[in-house]
């Protein structure tokens, strides 16, 4: 059989504006900070088009966009013309670890793009050429977040998704506990009784984060999760939150590899684990930490950092290879101004579902350029 390769790599800044600031504890970015990856497979003169999507968080992600950038571009002499062979995963990953080193953001839109093509190629949805799973996929469900704001609007946005069938919300806290307090009674005046994901980003002490805890019960709030409440150094403290909340406790910044999964374990400083693609700087990676999650019997959440709808398609697979994840959080495209994709889920309301189409089954609206670089 004639070799299949890698015969084309492009890459371009991926840049669409939010409605809102999208204001975490540690950051806040206006539009998104992606690269938009593709690669063309071509084996015996036909060709397989893969799209991937890098998404860069500053300071959540130590990259930046025109640091994703420059670290693909210079990726590709290494990678033009590599042959590719379609069930060597593992050779895959040390091709990419070679080519990408120390750029998990950047070898994460290759290695996606590189996935779709694969999958293209062998005919299958990504999540089935992932998990080798025949049956189909029931619907995900995902929440949607409520950035820091003032409490006002993260109020009016509550009402907002609620009224569109949105029935979780991952409200971010952490930059300071007073404001946090005040947003979520006024949160509690729009949607009394809502389903909350508390979501720190590192920002509280263990007895800032307890606050939080007592005070989205005593609002009535259904409280379903607390993410990454302490700082990663503070281990300790994370132990302490975890030991004393009667919800999941996840581990996100501080876990990004499977030793890191290990040692948060070993430390018992999360009782559970949010998994994101660019993070972890491979979906491949992140799959495997979510099977050993899964195998320890922690529930997870699969997230985001801020991507349109390529990354939350490929983060959706990823939730349907894993054979579902108790916190899908695939929003972030709703949070777009514009939306310069086609295809991927498919969406009623907060509710996805993945078609039987080969890869990702997204694609870019023609004519569309992506923006400036940011």
């Amino acid at each position: 059989m004639l070799p299949l390769c890698l015969a084309s790599l492009r890459v371009e800044p991926l840049s669409v504006p939010l409605v809102d600031p999208f204001v975490i504890a540690t950051g806040r970015v206006e539009a998104t900070r992606s690269v938009l990856v593709r690669v063309v497979l071509e084996q015996g003169g036909r060709t397989w088009e893969g799209l991937g999507e890098g998404s860069c968080l500053p300071p959540v992600t130590a990259e930046d966009q025109p640091d994703a950038l420059a670290a693909v571009e210079a990726a590709r002499p290494q990678l033009e013309g590599f042959p590719v062979e379609p069930g060597d995963r593992a050779g895959l990953q040390r091709l990419l670890d070679l080519a990408l080193p120390g750029t998990p953001v950047a070898r994460s839109g290759v290695e996606m793009a590189l996935l779709d093509a694969l999958s293209r190629h062998a005919g299958l949805p990504l999540w089935r050429w992932l998990s080798g799973a025949r049956g189909d996929v029931p619907p995900i469900e995902t929440d949607i977040t409520l950035p820091i704001l003032a409490p006002a609007r993260m109020a009016e946005l509550a009402r907002h998704w609620a009224a569109r069938g949105f029935r979780s919300f991952k409200v971010k806290v952490g930059r300071a506990l007073a404001e946090d307090l005040a947003a979520l009674d006024a949160i509690a005046g729009a949607v009394p009784g809502a389903r909350v994901r508390a979501d720190a980003n590192c920002g509280f002490t263990a007895a800032e984060a307890l606050r939080l805890v007592a005070e989205v019960e005593r609002l009535g709030f259904q409280l379903e999760c607390l993410e990454q409440p302490c700082a990663v150094e503070d281990g300790a403290g994370a132990a302490q939150v975890a030991a004393a909340c009667r919800v999941p406790v996840l581990a996100d910044e501080s876990v990004k590899t499977l030793p890191e999964l290990r040692a948060v374990l070993a430390r018992r400083a999360a009782t559970g684990v949010n998994l994101k693609v660019a993070k972890s700087g491979s979906l491949l990676g992140a799959y495997a930490i979510g099977l050993a999650a899964k195998e320890a019997g922690l529930p997870l959440m699969v997230g985001g950092m801020v991507e349109t709808r390529l990354g939350m398609t490929a983060a959706a697979h990823l939730v349907a290879a894993l054979g579902g994840v108790a916190f899908p959080d695939l929003d972030t495209a709703w949070l777009l101004a514009e939306d310069p994709f086609t295809g991927g889920y498919e969406a009623d309301g907060p509710r996805y579902r993945l078609p039987e189409v080969p890869g990702l089954g997204v694609g870019l609206l023609p004519g569309r350029t992506m923006g400036i670089l940011l």
